[in-house]
């Protein structure tokens, strides 16, 4: 229960608790971030956490000296590629076998075809906005896969 209402409060307070990591972690904290950002846009169980804010609070932190913009910078643009490779990639993986049964439960293969033929009409378009939308970002990798 407190480890519950510790990652509320960091994620309610990623100001101070940001500042504590740098303190504590030094370089680290790098590392952290990346795993963060990384696992908010890679896993798609965890568009939960909070990659935005995160990046503004760590713009922050540049911006005062405590971190360094261009390994930030860095990091954290090849943490979201590759969090978004890794999302399409188990989407690739999870979509054939889901729908390889002739009846599935929660999934309609009609929504399948509709998504496939989005992903034709628009899906480049819809993978570079995706990144401006929180919850959309985490799951826009993960269906286009389904979908091709």
């Amino acid at each position: 229960m407190e480890l519950m209402q510790y990652l509320f409060d960091f994620i309610l307070h990623i100001d101070v608790h940001l500042g504590e990591i740098i303190r504590s972690y030094g370089l680290w904290a790098y590392a952290i971030l990346f795993v963060i950002i990384f696992c908010e846009t890679g896993l798609v169980v965890t568009p939960f956490l909070p990659g935005d804010s995160l990046l503004f609070a760590a713009g922050t932190f540049a911006a005062t000296g405590s971190l360094d913009i261009w390994w930030l910078c860095v990091l954290l643009s090849v943490a979201a590629i590759a969090g978004d490779t890794v999302n399409y990639w188990m989407g690739a993986y999870v979509g054939p076998r889901v729908f390889s049964g002739e009846k599935t439960r929660f999934l309609n293969r009609e929504y399948l075809e509709r998504t496939r033929q989005f992903y034709e009409r628009y899906g480049g378009k819809t993978i570079i906005f995706a990144r401006f939308i929180p919850i959309i970002r985490a799951f826009a990798p993960f269906v286009a896969a389904l979908g091709v």
